[in-house]
């Protein structure tokens, strides 16, 4: 079965940092672009980061120099490092992974940025 759980959401004061985690099991994710996308309250889902099967990454203007996306492919484990985040970093943020017309999500961490 194929799944991809993200962890490490939750509530930060504006200028903290969190790290999110996506573990990927029921397939190999080495060969899938895996990207972060994030959602917030009213607004449409929005790419934020996205790294290539060749470590390739690519980044949203607004979090560009702050947040860093990662993989460890021999754990099947994606990351984002967030950090000087500010209140319009709040959002959903769901993990992707794509391949090929293969497009497979998770269900989505919370992070509230707020003091």
């Amino acid at each position: 079965q194929v799944q991809l759980v993200e962890s490490g959401g939750g509530l930060v004061q504006p200028g903290g940092s969190l790290r999110l985690s996506c573990a990927a099991s029921g397939f190999t994710s080495s060969s899938y672009v895996m990207s972060w996308y994030r959602q917030a309250p009213g607004k449409e889902r929005e790419l934020v980061a996205a790294v290539t099967s060749g470590a390739n990454t690519d980044y949203a203007d607004s979090v560009k120099g702050r947040f860093t996306i990662s993989r460890d492919n021999a754990n099947n484990t994606m990351y984002l490092q967030m950090n000087s985040l500010k209140p319009e970093d709040t959002a959903v943020y769901y993990c992707n992974a794509f391949r090929w017309g293969r497009n497979y999500w998770g269900q989505g961490t919370q992070v509230t940025v707020s003091s």
